[in-house]
């Protein structure tokens, strides 16, 4: 099997004027998992490595450049799922670790725990030898400046990949800030396990983006993956979980990406826009603002 990802960089109604940014963003978080793949890697590392730079880069509110709570903290949220288990490993409301997707790797494969929270994450961080970093350091000016205007940012505040290696081995990872101007301590569904992502070796995997409480209550990711294990595509699993939660709360805003079994790629979404880069079947970058995916 020849491996193959597909990123998102969050769902909602972003300026014009900043989709090509963002499409040339999606193409360079790609090529980072991309080249993983390529090496020999495992989807574990591809998914990671795609996220790490999509956290690190302010185009996108996850990670540096995040949106700000309402007391003007940066409390970030992060989920990495093996499909060989599944495992997983989550962080909620860290405040001082540059890369919470690190963070979850690390909590999925060096502790028993799986989901560490608020300054016990910020000290597990640091037992795990990752460094910590003063909150300031995250703020980029314009989630200052936002923050300041009381004004929400651009996306929905998360990004994401799912992926195959060559050995069929599936993974997911999600990374946010969360809704800007949250409540203090406020987690949405991105580092849930089944809302946020999900993955399973044999079946597929799912990422989710957009609204958290309607995604978290449709438990959205695991709903796409049951929909694959029944035998549905990755497109139409995730047409069937949007239109799923949808049915259930109108107006849900939520985005999805996908990859089933055979390595075919799918993306849904209810929002205007929702961010994406993906590797299609000649080993070249696609990416879109619209949510159009194409393999061919």
């Amino acid at each position: 099997m020849k491996g193959t990802l597909v990123a998102h960089g969050g769902a909602w109604d972003w300026p014009d004027e900043y989709d090509a940014p963002i499409q040339a963003a999606m193409k360079e978080a790609v090529a980072r998992g991309q080249a993983v793949l390529a090496g020999g890697g495992s989807a574990l590392e591809a998914v990671v490595q795609t996220v790490v730079y999509l956290e690190d880069n302010p185009l996108f509110e996850a990670g540096f450049g995040g949106c700000l709570n309402r007391d003007g903290v940066l409390q970030l949220d992060a989920l990495l799922v093996d499909g060989r288990g599944p495992d997983f490993g989550a962080v909620g409301a860290v405040t001082q670790v540059r890369n919470p997707i690190l963070l979850a790797r690390q909590i999925m494969t060096e502790i028993k725990p799986r989901f560490i929270v608020g300054e016990g994450a910020n000290r597990m961080a640091a037992e795990l030898g990752l460094p910590l970093v003063e909150n300031e350091s995250l703020i980029s000016a314009k989630a200052r400046s936002d923050f300041a205007a009381s004004r929400p940012g651009r996306t929905a505040d998360t990004v994401g990949a799912v992926a195959i290696d060559a050995d069929g081995n599936i993974a997911a990872a999600t990374s946010t800030s969360g809704m800007a101007l949250k409540p203090d301590g406020r987690i949405g569904d991105s580092p849930l396990f089944g809302a946020g992502g999900y993955a399973h070796n044999g079946i597929g995997a799912a990422g989710a983006t957009g609204y958290g409480e309607n995604i978290m209550r449709a438990l959205l990711s695991k709903y796409a993956c049951d929909k694959m294990a029944e035998g549905l595509t990755a497109a139409s699993a995730g047409q069937a979980a949007i239109d799923h939660v949808e049915r259930l709360f109108s107006n849900s805003m939520a985005g999805l990406i996908l990859i089933d079994a055979a390595g075919n790629l799918g993306a849904a979404h209810s929002t205007p826009k929702l961010a994406l880069g993906w590797l299609d079947a000649a080993g070249g970058i696609g990416s879109s603002v619209r949510g159009g995916l194409s393999q061919a």
